[in-house]
């Protein structure tokens, strides 16, 4: 089993057991959006600022391993042609019923995003892609992909782990680990995985995360930081996250 279906059967069952971020939006979220009140996030609590989207109305918008029912669902009911890829089955279930709840059509791919999309060159004028590179070895392939499939004049919207979570121990008290923090490559970080129930998780550093994007192409338009929202680090106001704006060109 490769380590892209293992995290796929782990948030598999973390959706079963009730994971914050497999939790479908309601009627009345969408039926809200439908009359302009909502916000989506790309971080675990703040909002995406609105003016990162433009109008979405007959736009087309991919949410790249955004699975949940969460996003999706809002960029509908803002008039948005909305297509999710995602590889677990329980996140995709998620938006097969709150799309058939509502009545909107959504193009469901199960995928794997480290792979290439299964998506022709620019088709797309939005790519809203929420925290999930943590959850691969490698970023840059999937920045050069998203370029590749988005429009000229698009957007892509990110959300990213700053790497401090990987430093500390559970209870988040004490700086534990060497970085890059790779369980393919370090056992002890993978048993510490293994022991903390969390998939197979990755740190990728600012070079890698800013950096592959300009690489890939993008243009950086804007970021903003965001914290745990709960936990020792998030009591002392640590920033363990990050969002970006970044267009093509």
């Amino acid at each position: 089993m490769t380590y892209q279906e293992l995290n796929a059967r782990t948030i598999d069952r973390w959706v079963e057991e009730g994971w914050e971020w497999g939790v479908p939006v309601s009627h009345e979220t969408f039926e809200n959006a439908k009359n302009g009140v909502w916000d989506v996030v790309l971080t675990p609590t703040v909002p995406v600022p609105h003016d990162w989207f433009g109008d979405l109305r007959g736009k087309k918008v991919l949410g790249l391993a955004s699975g949940g029912g969460q996003q999706i669902p809002i960029f509908a009911a803002l008039g948005a042609e909305v297509t999710v890829l995602d590889l677990s089955d329980k996140q995709l279930e998620s938006e097969r019923l709150v799309a058939e709840r509502e009545g909107y059509d959504v193009e469901i791919v199960k995928a794997d995003m480290t792979k290439p999309l299964p998506f022709p060159d620019e088709a797309f004028d939005l790519i809203f892609h929420p925290v999930s590179d943590c959850y691969v070895e490698k970023v840059e392939p999937i920045f050069r992909e998203a370029y590749r499939v988005l429009k000229k004049g698009g957007a892509f919207l990110g959300g990213y782990d700053n790497g401090v979570n990987f430093l500390v121990n559970d209870d988040e008290t004490a700086i534990v680990n060497t970085m890059p923090f790779d369980p393919l490559k370090n056992e002890d970080q993978r048993r510490q995985l293994e022991e903390d129930d969390c998939g197979m998780q990755f740190s990728h550093s600012l070079g890698e995360l800013i950096g592959g994007q300009l690489r890939a192409g993008f243009t950086v338009r804007d970021i903003y930081d965001d914290v745990n929202g709960s936990g020792r680090l998030n009591e002392l106001n640590v920033n363990t996250f990050f969002a970006v704006r970044a267009t093509k060109d």
